[in-house]
């Protein structure tokens, strides 16, 4: 599920590169279109790691048993991780299973890595913990899968070789980590099977879904149609500033309100002046928040005089 904040972060992006190579506009929306698409891509090289994890970590106890001089451990080792049921619910899964084969390939070339992984992570507590229960049951068998997960997101090594794959995943591995981190909370024991439809970052049979990235599309255009009359807004409002002077992202990030105030009637414009604001924090200067904040709340009084805003529907959205 993407959120409606995370969507504007990639418009953001998208209209911003856009605008530094010369795109047009087909360009910038297709473009667009790949990223968010890419993100379920990520999601299952992410999860695929847990399967993985368990495959090496099976080989590694195995061979520890055939050492020249075994210890009593690399004799008798305890093959609990072997046996997790929500990791082989997830390697039994029908449409997890047909998404790794397209994506996860990375894995099988890292294999060195992921053993590593399990060397350190066999190490710890937790581990030994788990490994030495006499019961386990589903719910055990979740709470260390997602421990597991965890300790993988957090593994530099790993995550380098994700990010290699594509530059925007660097930005979004933590989001696209938690997203799955949650996801995996979700999956109990009624409802985890192989038939089970799996949970994508985006999916298009998700109506939510289909209408976040609606929004989204909507947002791109009009920013991108109404770059100019935007500019002209802003420029009326700047006092003490050069135009020439001012920020391109907070400039973008104004033009983005301004398509969002005029083109979507179901999100107040409080919400619109929050959100620039708080992707002013990630994507601009410390004092670009004070600046989109003065213009906008003067932007907001010019387009309301002028009958450009209008705010309708059951309820006005919140985010």
């Amino acid at each position: 599920m993407l959120s409606r904040h995370f969507l504007r972060s990639k418009v953001l992006q998208a209209v911003y590169a856009g605008r530094c190579d010369e795109r047009d506009a087909i360009t910038v929306a297709k473009s667009f279109e790949y990223n968010i698409a890419k993100l379920n891509e990520l999601g299952v090289l992410q999860v695929s790691l847990l399967p993985r994890f368990v495959e090496e970590g099976m080989k590694v106890l195995e061979e520890g048993k055939k050492k020249f001089r075994p210890t009593e451990e690399d004799r008798n080792p305890s093959m609990r991780l072997g046996e997790n049921e929500f990791i082989r619910r997830m390697e039994d899964n029908f449409e997890l299973k047909k998404h790794r084969e397209a994506w996860s390939g990375c894995w099988e070339t890292h294999s060195d890595l992921v053993r590593e992984a399990f060397v350190d992570f066999r190490k710890m507590a937790e581990y030994k913990r788990y490994v030495s229960l006499d019961t386990v049951d589903y719910e055990k068998d979740k709470e260390f899968a997602i421990l597991l997960f965890r300790y993988l997101m957090n593994r530099e090594a790993l995550i380098a070789v994700v990010s290699e794959r594509s530059l925007l995943w660097e930005d979004d591995f933590d989001q696209v980590a938690q997203y799955n981190f949650m996801m995996l909370k979700t999956l109990t024991e009624e409802n985890f099977d192989e038939a089970m439809t799996w949970p994508l970052m985006y999916d298009k049979r998700v109506e939510k879904d289909e209408a976040d990235m609606d929004f989204a599309r909507q947002l791109l255009r009009d920013t991108m149609a109404c770059r100019e009359e935007s500019e002209e807004l802003i420029k009326s409002h700047l006092q003490g500033w050069e135009f020439d002077r001012v920020s391109k992202m907070d400039i973008l990030l104004i033009n983005m309100a301004v398509a969002e105030f005029t083109g979507c009637p179901s999100i107040p414009e409080k919400v619109t002046v929050d959100e620039y604001i708080e992707l002013s924090k990630e994507f601009s200067s410390e004092r670009s928040k004070l600046f989109i904040n003065g213009i906008l709340d003067k932007l907001v009084i010019e387009l309301r005089s002028k009958g450009r805003i209008k705010k309708s529907g059951r309820g006005l959205m919140e985010n």
